[in-house]
């Protein structure tokens, strides 16, 4: 397993990837509706677009990318950060990848210049993000409208 910074001929793969993920995954707490719709913005256009203002990530295993992730800043603020895109293909997930993509998050200048970090997460992720030392920010505990939950951690 390799992680390594995105290339923009990454970004069919990691839309496959991120495509199975979500239909897999995270069907067992979202509607097919916003599965879709969520498909939808993260074709290889929006990757590469999110590519161009984070540092994103992506976890190979041989050939195959099998994990990704990105850092940026939070609403262009030099003293918070924020994650983002994080996916584990399903076949992989329990498997140390996540860990891998939140390890190499935590080393990246972004995350080292933040004194908060915040992540949009999905229901579905959201316990993985509290075992890796996240917490609910302002303890609000249910998803937004966005059918997102907020999390954070300070450095």
């Amino acid at each position: 397993m390799v992680i390594r910074r995105f290339e923009e001929n990454d970004a069919q793969a990691v839309s496959v990837m991120i495509e199975e993920t979500l239909r897999i995954s995270n069907s067992k707490d979202y509607s097919l509706e916003y599965i879709e719709k969520d498909i939808q913005a993260l074709q290889p256009q929006n990757i590469i677009e999110r590519a161009s203002w984070t540092h994103f990530y992506v976890v190979c295993d041989q050939d195959q990318i099998i994990g990704c992730g990105a850092i940026g800043p939070y609403w262009n603020r030099e003293d918070e950060s924020s994650l983002f895109t994080i996916f584990v293909s399903p076949r992989c997930q329990g498997k140390g990848v996540g860990r891998k993509i939140i390890e190499t998050l935590e080393t990246d200048a972004y995350f080292l210049r933040a004194k908060r970090i915040e992540i949009p997460a999905s229901i579905t992720g959201t316990p993985f993000y509290l075992k890796m030392g996240y917490s609910y920010k302002n303890g609000i505990t249910k998803p937004d409208e966005e059918g997102l939950i907020r999390l954070e951690k300070f450095r």
